[in-house]
């Protein structure tokens, strides 16, 4: 399966992005531009709902707040305006607990939460060019899940502003998360057909 289709070989901002039709799905990374066609798989949506709903009903009455693709996260380099954004992204799902971060655009910042569930199509980018970015931007946690193999490889930033190595779930274990205390999700019901 080739890698997500560069739009050009152009650098763009958000600025550019915000204009682009709203029939198709991009993202931008460090300026280029990535293409997000085609749709997720059935397999694909029937584990992010399974990943949501346990996530969104612990978020009831709680501070923290979960979204779901499409839904900007634009990840400035520093102070510059939303126009000149080079980063935005869309994963699967995010979980923010600083409302500030929140506007009708999106999220500006650094979730507290990302996971991505790898497809043929996104497991490149997913893998290695989001671990390093979501890394270099701040996200507490990591989630990429693997529909295929059934697991979920968790990335914490630790101390030193860099992930160590991931803790790797099975579909027979329960996630925690430090971010949401006293979540648990059972795998199993997450990768059950």
């Amino acid at each position: 399966m080739a890698l997500p289709q560069l739009k050009k070989d152009t650098k763009f901002t958000y600025g550019d992005y915000a204009n682009w039709p709203e029939d198709e799905r991009w993202e931008l990374i460090e300026g280029y531009a990535y293409n997000m066609s085609p749709a997720p798989s059935r397999r694909h949506q029937q584990i992010s709902r399974d990943l949501a709903v346990p996530i969104a009903n612990f978020l009831t009455d709680k501070s923290c707040e979960v979204y779901f693709a499409p839904f900007d996260v634009r990840l400035p380099e520093a102070d510059e305006p939303d126009e000149n954004i080079e980063t935005v992204v869309q994963p699967d799902m995010v979980v923010v607990c600083d409302k500030s971060k929140l506007d009708e655009k999106g999220c500006r910042g650094a979730p507290d939460l990302i996971i991505e569930i790898l497809s043929p199509f996104t497991a490149p980018k997913d893998m290695k060019i989001k671990l390093s970015l979501y890394e270099k931007h701040g996200v507490t946690e990591y989630w990429v899940v693997h529909p295929i193999d059934n697991i979920v490889m968790v990335f914490k930033l630790g101390k030193n502003k860099k992930y160590g190595k991931p803790e790797v779930y099975t579909e027979e274990d329960k996630i925690k998360t430090a971010i949401l205390e006293g979540l648990k999700i059972e795998l199993d019901k997450v990768f059950q057909e």
